[in-house]
């Protein structure tokens, strides 16, 4: 099992991350990516200790794996899973959206049915099932760009002004195809170990140079990394902004200059159908998704816990309207989890074998997400009101001979010493109104893509043919009254 240690060696390499128009250099060492990586990294540690219960015998390689990256195949193995998830999603309380768990599980969709990937006079199901067995083996953070750059969005690549905007190949060689273009939106790229580059952005007939799937590892010569701007540095301590130091993991644009990929990290080369398909005619996008919204369980949990203490806090707990907006932000967040659970519960298992969550619920519950999210911060502004802003500049002030004395007097509750007060404040303030909880407010409002998009999920696999099908019986049960 790989260890924290192992995972920051692992970014000692000689990927090219830009900030401010200039290269970071070794990534686990720069303010913009320090925290994320201990985070990152003490998650690995957990895995690796036996006590956890995070690994089994993985039946791809006959070792010890992490149980996140599994093929489950039974509603039992589907469970287990998912409690492995779950765990490393509490170490981060849901904050951290693309850890190696995300793309994991797309990975596991893939390789449990490799055959899919086998075109005529491509056989690259044994590349999937490889790279699989590799994640297996060294538990690799392998993070995606899968969205081509937002240049024209009217049309596909092969119609915009320039060829090779979007990710595509230019040419292939003996041993491997050569990449130019750019993709976004690498949530985690400049800290992973690979990158897995498609298009879920459905492609034309005609887009053939563009319709490929295949791995690079972060440090590929030739491909390049523009993060947005980092929430991390100049931040004045973990406590003043404890979610931004430490969760950030950063989003960016991919540039690929004639990137080198070998014919044995390809997938799939020049198939409009077979990209499209790939996500959906598999597991992969089940599996992804249900570690998404387990993901956003712990998410949701947590912010019932921060707005159950605001309560507490401020004495208001008793007062109707805040126990109503309690009652709210708690059925939202029992409505995520129950819904990770029936999809669970439910789970069908495929021609292959593999245990896959019930699309019924796993659909309805990422359909609501745009809208339940935004709710549940809304509440949290609520509840904690002018909190929020009624907080000293930094913990200087906490610390500061001439400042103690006033922080101490006027910044407190009943009970409750200012340290403590304004500790929880600024956990709330980092969530609802930094840059950071910006960026995660916007993040799961398009997580799946577009609300349409995840709605149109939803409507595709709920059922609908069986609920007409009741209407109809219904309306043939009577007829119009005879004069």
């Amino acid at each position: 099992m790989r260890t924290g240690h192992q995972y920051r060696e692992a970014l000692l390499d000689e990927r090219r991350v830009y900030i401010d128009g200039k290269r970071t250099g070794p990534v686990a060492a720069h303010p913009a990516f320090r925290g994320i990586v201990e985070t990152l990294a003490s998650l690995y540690d957990f895995a690796a200790d036996p006590q956890n219960g995070m690994t089994y015998t993985a039946p791809e390689t006959g070792a010890f794996a992490n149980k996140v990256f599994m093929i489950p195949r039974s509603a039992q193995e589907l469970k287990t899973r998912r409690e492995a998830i779950a765990a490393w999603a509490r170490k981060t309380h849901g904050l951290v959206g693309r850890s190696p768990d995300h793309v994991g599980s797309f990975l596991a969709g893939f390789a449990s049915d490799p055959a899919f990937f086998d075109a005529p006079g491509r056989p690259f199901g044994k590349h999937v099932s490889a790279f699989y067995k590799k994640t297996l083996e060294q538990s690799l953070y392998v993070s995606y760009v899968i969205i081509p750059p937002q240049i024209d969005r009217s049309k596909t690549a092969q119609s915009l002004e320039e060829k090779f905007l979007q990710a595509g190949v230019v040419r292939e060689t003996d041993g491997g195809i050569i990449v130019r273009g750019a993709q976004m939106l690498g949530t985690g790229a400049a800290i992973s170990d690979y990158l897995l580059v498609s298009c879920i952005v459905p492609l034309k007939p005609g887009d053939e140079e563009y319709a490929n799937t295949f791995v690079v590892p972060a440090g590929a010569k030739g491909l390049k990394l523009y993060c947005r701007p980092p929430y991390a540095p100049g931040k004045s301590s973990v406590f003043d902004y404890p979610l931004s130091t430490r969760f950030d993991e950063s989003d960016a644009l991919a540039v690929f200059e004639d990137v080198f990929v070998p014919w044995e990290d390809v997938f799939v080369y020049r198939d409009v159908e077979r990209v499209r398909n790939q996500f959906f005619a598999t597991p992969a996008h089940t599996l992804g998704n249900a570690q998404a919204q387990t993901r956003l369980t712990a998410k949701m949990q947590f912010m019932c816990g921060l707005a159950r203490k605001i309560a507490a806090m401020n004495q208001i707990e008793a007062v109707p309207s805040v126990i109503e907006k309690l009652g709210e932000l708690s059925s939202l967040a029992a409505m995520v989890e129950g819904m990770v659970v029936a999809a669970e519960a439910a789970c069908v298992l495929d021609k292959h074998g593999v245990a896959r969550p019930n699309a019924r619920f796993l659909y309805g519950a990422m359909g609501l997400q745009s809208e339940i999210v935004p709710r549940a911060l809304g509440i949290l502004r609520e509840l904690s009101g002018g909190g929020v802003l009624q907080v000293p500049s930094s913990y200087h002030e906490l610390l500061e001979d001439e400042t103690a004395a006033d922080m101490r007097r006027y910044v407190r509750s009943p009970g409750v010493p200012a340290e403590e007060r304004i500790k929880l404040f600024r956990l709330v303030w980092d969530l609802v109104g930094s840059e950071f909880g910006g960026r995660h407010h916007q993040y799961e409002m398009f997580y799946a893509g577009a609300p349409y998009v995840a709605k149109g999920y939803a409507y595709r696999n709920y059922g609908y043919d069986e609920t007409v099908k009741r209407v109809n019986e219904f309306l043939a049960s009577y007829e119009l009254p005879k004069m």
